[in-house]
């Protein structure tokens, strides 16, 4: 069976396609297809933008889809960056400036229980004959004091995960953050839904 990931990330896609081989399925990215609507991630919550990503491109392509929305979100900000990490200093997307912008906002929050934050990662699943279903994955930690690593993207040199106390994301091995990570952590509640035998029966 073929299914869709609403992506162009070849890094990511590569990183699905090894639970999808366990599970015996295909996995296409978006350049497989020509002319595919563009999904604007409007939403309010991580949910309702992979929901949105499944459920448009499963009804253009027919194929069951996989959605995803992920991002920082942190408590003393009221859960900023929160649906807008990717774009948090302003389009176009640019790591650098998201992490400037969030080093400035957290200055005046010095005690490091006022810098608690989590990475949160949603995936979503819409096939025919059912209702679009999700599942989350969380890895809980706290914003550092300076940007450190080069082993990641995004937030992940700011991050300090709690499983990992004194090292940011970008500290640590592929393997380390493939453990504790939020992506990890969705990408094997996943695995359990769709290898679970009710589920399989369907």
């Amino acid at each position: 069976m073929k299914w869709l990931i609403a992506s162009r990330n070849r890094g990511k896609i590569r990183d699905f396609q090894v639970l999808f081989d366990q599970l015996g399925y295909e996995l296409v990215g978006l350049d497989a297809f020509e002319d595919l609507p563009e999904v604007i991630e409007d939403g309010d919550t991580f949910e309702a933008n992979a929901v949105k990503k499944a459920v448009q491109l499963h009804e253009a392509t027919g194929l069951p889809t996989l959605g995803d929305d992920s991002g920082l979100v942190v408590d003393a900000l009221d859960g900023e960056p929160g649906v807008y990490s990717a774009r948090y200093a302003g389009e176009p997307s640019d790591d650098d400036a998201n992490n400037r912008k969030l080093l400035k906002n957290m200055e005046q929050f010095s005690d490091p229980t006022q810098r608690a934050a989590r990475f949160v990662c949603v995936l979503a699943v819409c096939r025919d004959s059912e209702e679009p279903w999700w599942v989350e994955g969380r890895c809980e930690g706290r914003v550092g004091h300076e940007v450190r690593g080069s082993n990641g993207f995004g937030y992940d040199p700011l991050f300090e995960p709690m499983a990992h106390q004194g090292k940011t994301m970008a500290e640590l091995s592929p393997e380390q953050k493939a453990a504790i990570s939020h992506r990890g952590n969705a990408l094997r509640a996943l695995y359990e839904k769709l290898s679970s035998e009710s589920f399989s029966k369907k």
